[in-house]
This record gives structure tokens, sequence and C-alpha cells, in this order.
């Protein structure tokens, strides 16, 4: 679909989704991040929903500023997927143990490594770099110099909420039921100090007094609290990448013990809360994606939905109106909250039928109900991606 005007801003805000369907204080969010003067436009994705400080689902192009609020605390979350040489005919019928040999392997929720990762003793795992990432960790905010031993050892962990690792089944096309790995997660709890710290500073800055919304609070280029936020910014994106590629190349490690003969193909890897230097009409912009995927004309990218609905691997079409983005998934339709009053055990029993995964009261809030209807989601913007495949969860880990 084209995309529609959001009335009433100062800078351009195109909306993939009806405008008139956005949940009133998404819809306020979006008109003040509109008003900033440093905005040169905002895309808006059709799994926008409301988020704390800045809206989920939202692109912002500012000139010579960046709002940390924009990018999220979970700095750098994002998917990463790999296509396996196995089909679906190869998996037994009984996953349970595949889905708790994963969870022996990759810490969840709030757990941590006994011992932190040896990059050298991770099969598959990138070698090179290690040394000067963590050697960078001295130049951090000097406020959370002591975190370093609790981020070594929650390297190569999950986390809660929404992070999930799936074993998929691709379903349409010559190459239907092939078997693919996936998994979503971010930079942890360092990534969360970080951005608190600077959000912090930044809500202080003259310049930020008079703001619509005090969480959209900037930084303005060329002084030392922008050089600071982007120095630990840039730190902390690292890190989600590098945690992501330790857990998918210990999850391929598991896989490997069930099925010696699997092979793998160019692992796929996107960051959906972060921000990056780029140029749109001349004009050199710093783009934060807040729940939004790159999607450069080529760019190969991942759009979950919930953990009972499957996800898409797709290719971007380069699309300048969106700044060269797509969504980051289905988008919630109800808080965790509401999910909760709304569902009980039984529901997730039922929407997760042919899933191997937990289904107990602690992930009810991830219940696939409480999110937008993925199918929907990929028709508003099949003129920002084209799929590549269309996956079906077999297996789920939460948090």
């Amino acid at each position: 679909m084209a995309f529609t005007p959001l009335p009433g801003t100062k800078a351009p805000v195109r909306v993939w989704t009806d405008p008139y369907g956005i949940e009133p204080q998404a819809a306020q969010q979006l008109r003040n991040i509109g008003a900033l003067p440093w905005v040169q436009g905002v895309a808006v994705m059709p799994d926008v929903h409301y988020g704390k400080g800045a809206t989920v689902g939202s692109v912002i192009a500012m000139r010579q500023a960046v709002s940390p609020a924009a990018v999220g605390v979970d700095i750098g979350c994002g998917m990463s997927a790999v296509r396996t040489s196995l089909t679906a005919a190869d998996l037994p019928d009984n996953l349970a143990p595949l889905r708790s040999a994963i969870e022996a392997v990759v810490p969840v929720g709030f757990a941590k490594r006994a011992d932190p990762v040896d990059p050298r003793r991770v099969r598959g795992l990138e070698q090179r770099g290690w040394d000067d990432f963590w050697g960078r960790f001295a130049a951090l905010d000097r406020r959370v110099a002591q975190l370093e031993t609790r981020a070594r050892h929650q390297l190569g962990t999950l986390g809660g909420g929404n992070h999930f690792i799936e074993v998929c089944v691709e379903q349409d096309g010559p190459d239907a039921g092939q078997v693919w790995l996936m998994l979503h997660s971010g930079s942890r709890n360092i990534g969360k100090e970080l951005a608190e710290r600077h959000i912090g500073v930044a809500r202080t800055l003259p310049h930020n007094a008079d703001l619509p919304d005090r969480d959209l609070a900037v930084f303005l280029a060329g002084t030392p609290e922008m050089d600071a936020y982007r120095r630990d910014l840039w730190w902390a994106q690292e890190y989600a990448r590098r945690n992501r590629a330790v857990m998918l190349a210990m999850l391929c490690g598991v896989v490997r013990d069930a099925f010696p003969q699997v092979s793998y193909g160019e692992p796929i890897s996107c960051h959906h809360n972060y921000v990056a230097e780029e140029s749109y009409d001349g004009v050199d912009v710093l783009v934060t994606r807040k729940g939004a995927i790159r999607a450069g004309r080529g760019d190969l990218g991942i759009i979950p939905g919930s953990m009972g609905t499957g996800s898409y691997i797709v290719r971007g079409r380069g699309n300048p109106d969106a700044y060269c983005s797509a969504s980051h998934g289905a988008g919630r339709r109800m808080s965790r909250g509401q999910a909760k009053r709304t569902y009980d055990t039984a529901d997730l029993v039922r929407q997760t039928a042919g899933v191997e995964c937990r289904k107990d009261a602690g992930v009810v809030d991830e219940i696939p109900g409480a999110y937008k209807d993925i199918t929907a989601v990929m028709a508003q913007q099949d003129d920002l991606v084209e799929v590549v495949a269309h996956l079906k969860q077999v297996v789920c880990v939460k948090g």
C-alpha cells in the first residue's frame, strides 16, 4: 500500500497503515515527534503502537540531532536467522527433547552464564574483534563500569519478554518444508543501563526545556553529550549483534548434535532498535529505527509474528519515503496487562497448537491474540519489502 500522511504535523509523518486506526496515545506521540525542530521526517510502520518515550514502529530522520528514547532502552535489539539443509521430514514427531536441549545451552529470562563465552570454543562463531570489543568497555559511561562482569556473563543469553528462539519450517513455494533457525534478542541489561543514563542526561539539557514530551529530549551534534551517547550506542549495538551471533552459533551446535548431517546457509541479522547515519535527497540524517528494520534495496530482513503465527524472511525494496525501512514484526494490539486479563492458559494452549513451547501462565502475555495479524501487517507494506520465505515455528523457546 502507499503511505498516508498523518495530519497536523510540522514535519512529514508518513503512515503505512490506517492513521485513524492508530491508538490515540501513539498518534499523539507521533505528532509530538513531528513537531520537533530537528526532524526531517517520520515513517510509521504498520505494526505501530504506543511505546515508552517514542512510538514503537517509528522511523525518525533527524538533522544534526538524535533522541535516545527514539532508539529505546534495548539498544540493538533485533533478529538473526539461518536456513538449514534439514526438511520437516527430518524432524521427529516429539520435539520436546530438542526444545530442552536448546534451553540447556542458552540461558533464558534473567539467567546468565556461569562462565563468560570464550569465542574460540564456539564452533562457527566469528573470531575477529573480540579483544578490541571488550577493550572498549573501559571507555563507556563511567556509571556502568561496575557492570562489565555482568555484561560478560550475559553475552549469549536470550532474556525474557518477547525474546525467543525458534525452529521454523518454510511454508510455501519450491522450498516448502525447509527448516530454519531463528532468534530475537538484544543488548541485555547493559544496553538498558546505558540507554537510561543517556536519556536522563538528555532531559537536563537546556535546549530540551520546552519540548512537547520530555521523553523526546535530544542530543545535538558537536556536543560532548552527543559524542558520549554515540560512543556508548555503537558499542551497545555491537554487543547486541555479538550476543545474537553467539546464540545462533550455539543453536546451530544443538541442532548439529541432534542431526549430524545438517549444514547451514549464510546467516541473516538485522537490528530493529538502533541508529544509522544515512542520506536522503542530499540531506545527511541520523535515522532512529525503534521497532523497524532497514529495508534498503536488496537488504535481507526478518519480520516475525507471534509465538504461534509464523514469520517472514524479506528483501527490501529501498523505498525512500519510508527511509528504506519496514516493520519489525506484527506489533502488539494489547498491552501485557490487558493480555493477561483477556486470556488464560487454555487460550494459550489453543493458540499455540502444533508448537512445542511453554504453555503456562508465565507467557500468557505473549499469546498470539495479543498481537496484530502478521498477514495484514505484511500486506500493508508490500511497497517496502518483498517476501522471500514464509516460515511457521514448530519449536519456540521463550524467556
